[in-house]
C-alpha cells in the first residue's frame, strides 16, 4: 500500500505508466496492493511461523535473514506477476486471460519497472525479517513496549512467575562436556517454546540451565495458563525423550516453582537497555523452586497463587506446609501440584 501511494505521488494524474505504456489507475493499483498484502500476510506469515522459522531456528542471524529473503522474494515475485494479471485486467476491463493482459504483463516483466518493484520488495522483506528476528531475540512484546514507552517510567504491576530449572545440571554438564551441554540447553529451551507460547507465557530470562517465564496477572490466571504451561512443557519433553537419549545419552528432567505478587517494572541500563522486573516475588519464586528437591516433587506453587486459580479437576494439589524460605523471615504456604492421573499413580 505504501508503494501504491508513493507511486501515485510520482505519477500524478497520468493514466499510463511512462516506462511501459501500460494503463495506470490509482484505485486499481491500491486495490491490487491491498489484496496482495492480505494474501501475502496470511500465506507467508503462516509459512514463517509454522515451518520456515523452525527450520532455520539454529542458523546464524545474517545467514537466516539472507536465506529467508531469497525464498520469500522468489515466492512474492510469482505473486506479483499474478497480481499484474489482475491489475491489468481491472484497468483494461477485460478478462485476465485476454491477450492484451498477457502482452501487458510480459511488457512489465521485461521492463526495468518490474525489477524496481523486485528491489523494493526485497528491501521490505529484509527489513521486516530483521525486525522480526530482533524481536524474537529480545523476547515477546519487548520491542513493542520499548516503541510505545510502556515502561519508560517504572510502574508497579502484579505478575506471575515460574522458575524452571534442569535437574542434576552440574552432573549432566560434567558428563557431556561444555560444548555438548550447551547444545543440550539449546535443544531443551527450543522444545519448551511452543508450550510457553500456547499458554500465553513470555520468557523473561534464561539463566544458565534455568528459564524464567512470566505472565501478567490476568493472562496467567485465565484458563490456569501458568499451571497448564508447566504440564505442557512436561508433555513436550516426554515426547522428545527418546530423541534426547539418542542424541545426548540422557533425557533431562526439571522442577519448577511458581508464585505471584507485585513487581516494579521498568527500562533499565544505558549501553544495553532491557525491561526488568524487580521485587520480592522473584526471590521468593526462586526459593520455592529450590525446595522441590527437598520434597521430591516437580512443581511447587505458593498459596498466594494457588488460591486465585480457577478450580479445575485436572490438577491435584497436596499441601506441603507452612515453610521458611532461605533468606526470608516470612513463611510461605506451599502446594505440590500434579495432574489427576499422576496423583493416582
Amino acid at each position: 500500500m505504501v508503494y501504491a501511494i508513493l507511486e501515485r505521488g510520482i505519477l500524478g494524474a497520468t493514466t499510463v505508466y511512462p516506462s511501459t505504456g501500460n494503463p495506470y489507475n490509482f484505485s486499481s493499483a491500491l486495490l491490487t496492493a491491498s489484496f496482495g498484502a492480505l494474501v501475502m500476510g496470511f500465506v507467508f506469515g503462516g509459512i514463517e511461523v509454522f515451518y520456515i522459522n523452525r527450520k532455520f531456528a539454529r542458523m546464524a542471524f545474517g545467514v537466516k535473514i539472507l536465506l529467508k529473503t531469497s525464498i520469500y522474494l522468489l515466492a512474492i515475485c510469482l505473486l506479483v506477476i499474478l497480481l499484474s494479471f489482475l491489475g491489468s485486467s481491472l484497468s483494461m476491463r477485460v478478462a485476465p486471460n485476454d491477450i492484451a493482459v498477457y502482452n501487458s504483463v510480459i511488457l512489465f516483466m521485461s521492463n526495468e519497472a518490474f525489477w524496481c518493484v523486485v528491489f523494493y520488495v526485497a528491501v521490505a522483506i529484509m527489513v521486516g525479517l530483521f525486525l522480526s528476528e530482533v524481536s524474537d531475540n529480545l523476547g515477546q512484546g519487548v520491542v513493542k513496549n520499548f516503541l510505545f514507552g510502556k515502561y519508560h517510567r517504572p510502574r508497579e504491576e502484579r505478575r506471575i512467575f515460574m522458575f524452571l530449572d534442569m535437574k542434576a545440571s552440574t552432573t549432566i554438564a560434567e558428563q557431556l562436556g561444555h560444548i555438548r551441554y550447551f547444545e543440550l540447553l539449546n535443544a531443551y529451551y527450543a522444545d519448551m517454546t511452543r508450550a510457553i507460547l500456547n499458554n500465553a507465557g513470555a520468557v523473561y530470562k534464561y539463566v544458565g540451565d534455568e528459564i524464567i517465564v512470566s505472565w501478567d496477572y490476568k493472562t496467567g490466571l485465565k484458563n490456569n495458563n501458568c499451571l497448564r504451561c508447566f504440564f505442557a512443557i512436561k508433555e513436550a519433553m516426554k515426547s522428545k525423550s527418546e530423541s534426547y537419549k539418542a542424541q545426548f545419552g540422557l533425557a533431562p528432567g526439571f522442577k519448577a516453582g511458581m508464585h505471584c505478587g507485585p513487581v516494579i517494572t521498568g527500562e533499565i541500563g544505558v549501553l544495553k537497555k532491557e525491561i526488568a522486573f524487580n521485587g520480592d516475588v522473584l526471590n521468593t519464586t526462586a526459593r520455592i523452586q529450590d525446595l522441590c528437591n527437598d520434597y521430591g516433587v516437580e512443581l511447587l506453587v505458593s498459596e498466594d497463587l494457588y488460591t486465585v486459580l480457577t478450580p479445575d479437576n485436572t490438577f491435584v494439589a497436596k499441601p506441603i506446609g507452612n515453610l521458611s524460605l532461605r533468606g526470608r523471615d516470612a513463611r510461605v504456604n506451599l502446594y505440590s501440584v500434579s495432574l489427576q492421573g499422576e496423583a493416582k499413580k
